[in-house]
């Protein structure tokens, strides 16, 4: 498969580098990977990856020098992705383990899922496995242009690692959720040039694929 577009996946030492280098030059991505400020800052499309605690990886972030440069390259209106974790950090702060203030170029914080279900049952925690996705309940059609798009009309099954899950203040943010328990959960959030995934697409067979094909297409800034 011919590359249809440069991806750069950012290394801050908190995230599984393999499974999404993989998944992205499966899909046929020319990719990059470096732990390099200056160079994410410059990328023609970035991917900001994570598993861990929220406040391990905001910690590294600004360790390395990254926070800046994700900020910078937000700023540009080129594609940003985050993933899981680097999903969380792109928000205002999270409550794992403490109060952890995040990148804050999404509104919205990072709260704990709940540990009971809708009829008062106990939920295991973390959500581990598969998990169907939906558009949000007032925009049905939110798919349209986005991540998501070769997903339009059908409610794909994606794969999640999670015990938190961000909260955006403006709803309108929401891209996809997720039920657990009866409880309608943030899976995914777009808002300008920033889309974010809680679930993992690099492990999610062919529709995580296809979303990843969909980000190798898209442009944006300058």
């Amino acid at each position: 498969m011919s590359a249809q577009g440069k991806v750069t996946l950012l290394d801050y030492g908190m995230c599984n580098m393999l499974n999404v280098a993989r998944a992205f030059q499966h899909v046929g991505a020319e990719l990059t990977m470096t732990a390099d400020p200056r160079e994410a800052a410059a990328a023609e499309r970035l991917v900001v990856p994570g598993v861990g605690a929220f406040g391990d990886s905001i910690a590294e972030l600004r360790r390395r020098g990254h926070d800046e440069a994700i900020r910078a390259f937000a700023e540009t209106g080129r594609p940003l992705l985050g993933i899981c974790v680097g999903m969380q950090v792109l928000f205002e702060g999270s409550d794992e383990f403490g109060h952890h203030a995040g990148l804050g170029l999404l509104g919205g914080w990072v709260k704990p899922v709940p540990d009971r279900d809708d009829s008062g049952g106990s939920l295991l925690l973390p959500h581990i496995g598969w998990s169907h996705l939906l558009p949000p309940a007032d925009r049905p059609d939110a798919w349209g242009d986005s991540l998501l798009a070769p997903m339009e009309g059908q409610n794909p099954a994606v794969y999640f690692v999670h015990s938190f899950a961000a909260v955006p203040a403006d709803p309108a943010i929401r891209l996809a959720d997720c039920v657990y328990g009866g409880h309608r959960l943030s899976a995914a959030v777009r808002w300008q040039n920033i889309t974010a995934t809680q679930f993992h697409p690099e492990r999610s067979g062919e529709a995580g694929l296809a979303m990843l094909a969909q980000f190798i297409a898209t442009t944006g800034g300058s």
